[in-house]
């Protein structure tokens, strides 16, 4: 265990006992969002774009206890996702990589891995140079979001050498879009190293015949979960070989001055949930995102590393002494609180939220060795 970790071992076994209790409450439903007070979740039968995110909690318990038990009520939560690989939603990457990325050796997970990763590389828009946001999940269908990276880059990447191209791709053309000055380029300059960087990042847009792809207004520009999504993508290439060469010319130093440029303008060590909103809900999801993304470039060789190993440790530390409800708290312990679900709409803007949970759990699990975090 690293220096990170060090007296973070509670809070790994609180969070893990908090799976135990919602896993007893939700039955075979999934779990969103839990109300700040009592714990009660608000369930999806489904999953939404969440599910993957419980399936891969039950994972993490099920290799912190050993217990068969907890294996099977993982496998069987996985199995439920399956209905999400012919969807049509990029979505996709967040439901069905986080869902069995955590399981390692379960056959029944990999055999659905692989079934995703395959239905994901065809509906891969050559022509866009990504794969579509998708209409599953309602609204336009063809959109271009920073969601809509995570998770999508590594479950591309195990579709053989046309799924790591097609991961490449889809990555950099977000990045191209999200980051770039002028979005309708194919290749803006913005993200030539050594060139000028912007100040704002757009998290989605909008693909036009006519126009090109426009800027939504929705997630706003000052999304908290937007530079969180778009590093945790960025830093699932960089420790990927096979990714991080991939894609255009100076593909890696690509990624590292997006790299910087996100480090650089992320609040640390928990933002806003809007940036134009300072005095607003916090975000802590978007910090345990955050956290995540910084341990895996801590483990790419490099001046950088030490640095994010110790980001990751701050962040952890804040989350846990802070918005963790530990014993005696009139809340059921181990609940990360404190999450915005969406801000522009009062939704459950101070709530425990399912992927926060799943993303500090993977991050403690990481530093206790229960896992491999450059895996998952």
């Amino acid at each position: 265990m690293s220096a990170a970790g060090a007296g973070l071992g509670p809070a790994l076994e609180a969070v893990m006992e908090r799976v135990a209790v919602t896993a007893e409450a939700v039955g075979p439903r999934f779990p969103l969002y839990a109300a700040p007070d009592d714990g009660r979740w608000t369930t999806t039968g489904r999953g939404s774009w969440t599910g993957g995110f419980w399936a891969g909690l039950l994972w993490l318990r099920a290799r912190y206890t050993g217990a068969e038990a907890d294996r099977r009520a993982a496998a069987a939560c996985t199995a439920r996702l399956e209905p999400w690989v012919a969807a049509d939603t990029a979505t996709r990457g967040l439901i069905l990589w986080y869902g069995t990325a955590p399981a390692g050796d379960d056959a029944g997970a990999a055999a659905l891995r692989t079934r995703a990763a395959r239905a994901v590389l065809a509906a891969h828009d050559r022509e866009l140079g990504l794969v579509p946001w998708g209409d599953a999940l309602g609204g336009p269908r063809l959109l271009a979001r920073v969601d809509g990276v995570p998770g999508t880059v590594p479950l591309l990447a195990g579709a053989g050498p046309q799924g790591v191209a097609a991961a490449a791709e889809h990555l950099h053309r977000h990045l191209d879009l999200c980051l770039g000055a002028n979005p309708a380029a194919k290749a803006p300059a913005v993200l030539t190293p050594g060139a000028p960087t912007p100040a704002v990042l757009t998290p989605a847009l909008r693909f036009d015949e006519g126009t090109g792809w426009q800027p939504c207004a929705d997630p706003p520009p000052g999304w908290s979960r937007g530079r969180a999504w778009l590093l945790l993508a960025v830093a699932d290439a960089l420790v990927r070989p096979e990714l991080a060469a991939a894609g255009p010319a100076r593909a890696a130093d690509r990624l590292d001055t997006v790299t910087e440029l996100l480090l650089a303008q992320g609040a640390f060590p928990v933002p806003a949930a809007d940036d134009a909103r300072p005095d607003g809900p916090l975000d802590t999801s978007a910090a345990a995102i955050t956290a995540v993304a910084l341990l895996k470039l801590a483990r790419v060789p490099g001046p950088r590393a030490a640095q994010c190993a110790d980001r990751a440790g701050a962040i952890l530390d804040r989350l846990v002494a802070r918005h963790v409800s530990g014993p005696g708290s009139g809340r059921p312990p181990g609940m990360l609180l404190d999450g915005c679900y969406d801000a522009g709409k009062n939704l459950a803007v101070r709530h425990e939220l399912v992927w926060g949970d799943f993303f500090l759990a993977l991050a403690l699990a990481a530093l206790h060795g229960v896992v491999d975090i450059t895996r998952i």
